[in-house]
């Protein structure tokens, strides 16, 4: 039976983040945030696409003194999306030199990449007491690629004093952990509240990451954010962190989740929010869009038509989604059938809110359309596709609208 893991809840901007609330989807721009327009451009995209909270680069002083701009102009537009300020190596200098800690809503520190030694601990302070100061909720994230070297070669020297020394990859999971939950310390003893904290350990194989997170979950509750890094390009990227992603969440583990893929050329940053949205709702955690059940095809289909007919419906539901939510609300939790043939079609269309069943090789060139189990009427002719679009429409607004 799932089960959510008890953790503190976060305020990040307008939402929260913890085990009282859904499990939270983000994403991040692969713009250059001193070009304040483009980075606003794909914020309020990332937003539209259903990413509740954004995170952004703040690798430079012109970054951060861009980052009030950015906020203006979402604002302007009527985006309001929490935005995180992903900072490396010199946050600190960022933080004291421009105004941007009080316009992010959270900061996302790596204890890795903030120095060595006494230097590691001032800089961190600082930007801990930043938070403090501005209010605002602190990100640990810990990477397999930037792990704090002094931290790990001091748990590889206690390692192999040991009788039965444990495996290089044990101890840089083990040191993984320990990094977040020493961080985490730190910043509590520099006057954090612990629900201002959320914690993250990101590795770039599956099982490594599930084998991190089960054991990070079992030593804290602070609110965990979820993320197979550098996941990959294409369908290589979705399968991996759908893997790892499922078999977390599963055990009750995880708040909010990032699905990191690397766009083609030219591709929709908006893709990992889709599949990150995906994994929740096949999962059954959350609704963001009404779900489409269309089949693989086979012998018995004579056409492309109903593959043709199921992409623009899903597209077209997915386009309706901002207005639709809206006014509809519950309309997350419709679903429609597409089907190319007799053998599953009806059956499955009368399982859905509303279906069509198409018309396989040989069948009768007409299709069937079920609302609520039952069969309403029969389409054919040139403008199915159009037709069952407008009984969708007509279904959504009899169905969901409000009843004044």
């Amino acid at each position: 039976m799932y089960t959510r893991r008890k953790t503190h809840n976060v305020r990040v901007g307008n939402i929260y983040v913890g085990s009282n609330y859904p499990i939270v989807v983000q994403s991040m721009t692969n713009t250059d945030t001193e070009d304040a327009l483009a980075t606003a451009i794909q914020v309020a995209d990332l937003a539209r696409a259903g990413s509740e909270v954004v995170r952004i680069t703040v690798n430079t002083i012109e970054a951060g003194r861009k980052v009030s701009e950015i906020k203006k102009r979402l604002s302007d537009i009527g985006i309001d999306v929490p935005l995180v300020g992903d900072f490396h190596f010199n946050g600190h200098k960022i933080l004291a030199e421009t105004d941007c800690g009080q316009y992010l809503d959270k900061y996302r520190i790596n204890p890795g990449n903030i120095g060595k030694g006494n230097r590691r601990d001032e800089q961190f302070s600082y930007m801990i007491n930043m938070a403090r100061e501005y209010d605002k909720a602190v990100r640990i994230g810990v990477n397999w690629g930037s792990l704090d070297q002094e931290l790990l070669a001091g748990m590889l020297d206690i390692n192999a004093a040991q009788s039965t020394p444990l495996s290089l990859d044990e101890v840089m999971r083990k040191a993984l952990v320990e990094s977040a939950l020493q961080s985490a310390e730190k910043a509590v003893e520099l006057g954090l509240p612990e629900n201002k904290i959320l914690l993250s350990c990101k590795v770039s194989h599956v099982r490594d990451l599930v084998k991190v997170y089960d054991d990070l979950a079992s030593k804290c509750q602070y609110p965990l954010h979820l993320g197979l890094t550098e996941a990959g390009m294409g369908a290589k990227g979705i399968v991996a962190s759908t893997a790892a992603l499922s078999m977390i969440l599963n055990q009750g583990i995880g708040d909010t989740i990032r699905v990191s893929l690397t766009p083609r050329p030219g591709e929709s940053r908006t893709q990992e929010v889709i599949v990150a949205q995906e994994i929740l709702q096949s999962l059954g955690f959350r609704s963001f869009v009404p779900s489409v059940t269309a089949c693989p095809g086979c012998g018995r289909t004579s056409s492309d038509y109903f593959q043709k007919l199921a992409e623009k419906i899903e597209t077209y539901l997915r386009d309706k989604m901002p207005e639709w939510k809206t006014k509809y609300p519950a309309v997350t939790d419709m679903k429609v059938a597409v089907m190319g043939c007799v053998v599953n079609g009806p059956g499955e269309s009368k399982l859905a809110n509303i279906g069509i069943s198409l018309p396989g090789k040989d069948e009768s060139p007409v299709a069937p359309v079920f609302i609520d189990g039952e069969k309403d009427v029969t389409l054919k002719g040139d403008n199915i596709a159009e037709e069952f679009q407008a009984i969708v429409e007509n279904y959504v607004f009899t169905r969901y609208g409000r009843k004044d």
